[in-house]
């Protein structure tokens, strides 16, 4: 269980030095380490990541606008929820290995929290939140953006901004003659931050699950999971996933 992460080695990955190092240290403070070692005068995360999830709409959104110029708002919508949704940022912060550097409660270290993507996407969102009240809007731009790049051209090139929840409709009553159903399986985070996992279930078979802020959210992941993994079966996709 990480108690102090070497914070030099996350600034050096981040490449962002901190003023204020307390910020950074409070931007790694999972809630589950903080219900263990109460006497900690540091506050969990979640507040600079309810701050990091703004920053990060309204970055995207006025990279993206000044990107492409002639581009319509609902697109522009669309690929800027793409870049923001969960999978994306919690890539975004395995880039940076900020799961090592979580600050975790015993169980959930132990229940593999360094790499579940709810809380890879929180700390990033809490990091980018720290890196604002520390230095301001530009540094974050000049964090973020390098993830953006490449981010938005995968994002491009496999038409991931589409609505996944009607393309998986259309292929399964095409294919299967079946309505995708989604069921909400888990939700955890206060009221204030609460997180949903949803599964999409086709036939009495789960095709993929996904997390987010809202269950629409968490249900757009995860339609976008069962299309990914009804591609990786070829062709045909009449199989369901294993």
């Amino acid at each position: 269980m990480t108690t102090t992460p070497d914070l030099d080695l996350v600034q050096e990955r981040l490449n962002v030095r901190f003023n204020d190092l307390s910020l950074l240290l409070r931007a790694l403070t999972h809630r589950s380490y903080l219900n263990e070692h109460p006497s900690d005068s540091l506050e969990d995360n979640e507040r600079l990541e309810f701050l990091g999830d703004a920053v990060l709409d309204f970055v995207s959104g006025d990279w993206l606008y000044n990107r492409f110029p002639e581009m319509h708002e609902g697109r522009l919508t669309r690929l800027r929820a793409a870049l923001v949704r969960t999978e994306t940022l919690a890539d975004f912060a395995r880039q940076c290995h900020l799961g090592e550097a979580l600050r975790l409660g015993r169980g959930e270290e132990e229940s593999g929290g360094r790499d579940r993507q709810a809380n890879l996407c929180r700390v990033f969102e809490a990091v980018v939140g720290a890196i604002y009240l520390d230095q301001g809007l530009e540094t974050v731009r000049e964090f973020v953006l390098p993830c953006f790049t490449p981010a938005l051209e995968r994002i491009l090139d496999a038409d991931l901004d589409k609505d996944a929840k009607s393309t998986l409709q259309e292929w399964s009553q095409a294919h299967l003659n079946l309505t995708p159903t989604y069921r909400t399986v888990r939700e955890t985070g206060p009221d204030h931050a609460k997180h949903f996992t949803v599964e999409v279930v086709i036939g009495g078979q789960v095709y993929g699950q996904g997390s987010g802020r809202s269950k629409q959210a968490a249900a757009q992941e995860a339609a976008q999971a069962a299309l990914e993994a009804i591609e990786k079966r070829g062709a045909s996709r009449e199989e369901a996933p294993d």
